[in-house]
């Protein structure tokens, strides 16, 4: 493979100290890991942003939650058409094969790929409408979200894009329970399904409460 390079030397760094460090006091658990296979208790989708970080927040070890994240924690509807669908294919995989009792959506402040969305409704990214776009075909999933907000009313752009982040985790809740395994599992109480919005810079969590349609703190 011609364009593959070196791995940057403080990425080496970073791995050899943890060899040396966190793997060698726990060696004895990582092999258990390797050779048991994974039982995740619950999935975690999240966003692909870098200050998203899930285990931190849970204090989660390795093996205690199977972990996808994609641009703007999004889940598509349940499309069984033969084509490539990686969001889909690790839900299915956790639900049907792994059998996690929980799962999660996990949506936050300032979500860049949220923002792309909200450009492009607003006409501010015509770029993004083009069809060769993958983000702005991606952050199709979420015009419907955009159209809750609108129905807000709020006047406040600032807000628009808050509430925005928070329909995305509400879309993607919606758009799981199409998938007839989901379906399932949940009214057999098989797992629950819950939605999240963490606020990076104050280190809140709300979560979603379908009754009151409302996001309140954990």
């Amino acid at each position: 493979m011609d364009h593959a390079s070196p791995l940057p030397s403080y990425l080496v760094k970073r791995y050899q100290g943890w060899k040396a460090t966190s793997y060698a006091d726990n060696k004895v658990w990582y092999k258990r890991l390797a050779e048991d296979g994974q039982n995740p208790r619950a999935m975690i989708i999240s966003c692909c942003d870098s200050r998203v970080h899930v285990t931190s927040i849970f204090g989660a070890d390795q093996g205690e939650f199977f972990i996808h994240r994609n641009i703007a924690n999004l889940v598509p509807p349940h499309a069984p058409d033969g084509d490539y669908h990686g969001t889909s294919a690790a839900i299915e995989f956790a639900v049907t094969g792994l059998k996690v009792a929980h799962l999660i959506v996990l949506g936050h402040s300032n979500c860049g790929g949220v923002n792309a969305c909200y450009d492009m409704c607003k006409g501010h990214a015509p770029e993004l409408e083009e069809k060769t776009s993958f983000l702005g075909r991606w952050m199709d999933i979420l015009r419907p979200g955009v159209n809750m907000v609108g129905k807000m009313n709020l006047n406040d752009e600032v807000e628009e894009r808050r509430q925005l982040e928070k329909a995305a985790v509400v879309v993607s809740l919606e758009n799981l329970m199409t998938f007839p395994f989901i379906q399932e599992a949940v009214e057999n109480e098989l797992m629950t399904m819950h939605g999240l919005w963490h606020d990076i810079g104050k280190g809140e969590l709300l979560s979603y409460d379908p009754e009151q349609a409302l996001f309140v703190p954990v």
